[in-house]
């Protein structure tokens, strides 16, 4: 599910529930941002490199999770600008370690840096990515995450090579990126994973070429792909966020060669554990975030194969709401009965 984030440069308009001014945490809650080690030879550097370069607008940008890494910039700024986001960004909180949210004089944070699912939000500059202006913002939000991480981690994390067998473990939208990026790799054999098998025949649309669910086999299903495969797969993607599918994933790759990544999130303070042999065999574990792109780089690039019918966007819109009925959204989310529900704010 995601807002219509494509933003148009507006007026300045602030809500009652929308402070621009720097809002000054409580002492308590907040666990203080560790020390950034950088040596002063690294220092030095930055000042070797080109400046960094403006990028004339924005009039049309949609927000991005991840922080920028271009490459004009020297590699230590960009690891001490990197760090420092990634503390803040985890605290729910600006570069500047403040908030810019209140409601009714209590503190609210920002979520993912981008905090779409609100009618305004305060954003870094770092998170903005300026995108064609003739680019349906309904469709490209979904480039700023989701899309961009299944097709990216088969392009991208698992450089899946042509002739190859995939297996995708989860036919959500992300699962259906993933597909939609191993047919652009030219794989051969596209095996979709999943226990609901409504969602087989959409699957199709993006690439699959077969598909398994496990509640038709008595054996486990990493044995099943084995049998299927001849061994197993050469590249297979988890996009569930379930430990026990990652393991399973993991087992369904061929020995020698078979490389398997995980994308899906999984609950909070969850763990993974295989084998040892399960690797020292030649198997390969990934993990992927954003599907290996660089946002701010990068989401403008997509949104120009989208525009060029290179890469499919509109496909994954199973529903438009208006965003007061956007419980029923997620209700829809949870049932398997969407893809995407683009929230109209």
């Amino acid at each position: 599910m995601s807002s219509t984030a494509g933003l148009k440069k507006t007026p300045h308009t602030c809500p009652e529930h929308l402070s621009t001014q720097p809002f000054t945490p409580p002492a308590t809650p907040l666990s203080p941002t560790p020390a950034i080690q950088i040596s002063e030879d690294e220092v030095c550097q930055v000042f070797r490199k080109q400046k960094r370069k403006k990028a004339p607008g924005p009039d049309c940008v949609t927000p991005a999770c991840l922080k920028s890494c271009a490459d004009q910039l020297a590699p230590i700024f960009t690891l001490i600008f990197n760090r420092s986001l990634e503390v803040t960004q985890g605290q729910g909180l600006m570069p500047d370690k403040t908030s810019r949210f209140t409601c009714k004089g209590k503190q609210l944070f920002h979520f993912m840096g981008t905090s779409t699912f609100s009618e305004y939000t305060v954003v870094s500059e770092i998170s903005l990515a300026k995108v064609d202006e003739n680019a349906p913002l309904d469709k490209v939000c979904l480039l700023g995450c989701g899309i961009s991480t299944g097709y990216g981690a088969a392009i991208n994390t698992a450089k899946v090579e042509a002739g190859s067998t995939c297996a995708v473990f989860g036919l959500g939208a992300v699962g259906l990126a993933v597909i939609m990026g191993c047919k652009s790799a030219g794989a051969t054999r596209i095996i979709g994973i999943d226990i609901n098998p409504d969602k087989f025949e959409i699957a199709k649309t993006f690439g699959a070429t077969e598909f398994v669910n496990p509640k038709d086999h008595s054996k486990p299903i990493q044995e099943v792909l084995v049998e299927l495969t001849d061994g197993g797969v050469d590249y297979s993607f988890e996009c569930i966020g379930n430990v026990g599918i990652m393991v399973t994933a993991l087992e369904a790759c061929h020995k020698g060669w078979g490389t398997s990544v995980i994308i899906g999130v999984a609950g909070a303070g969850q763990e993974i554990s295989t084998r040892p042999f399960q690797l020292v065999t030649g198997r390969t574990w990934k993990g992927t975030a954003f599907g290996g792109w660089k946002s701010v780089e990068s989401v403008p690039k997509l949104v120009n194969d989208y525009m060029n019918k290179k890469l499919m966007v509109d496909e994954f819109v199973t529903h438009t709401l208006p965003f007061a009925q956007i419980n029923e959204a997620f209700d829809l989310m949870h049932s398997g009965k969407s893809i995407r529900t683009v929230l109209q704010l």
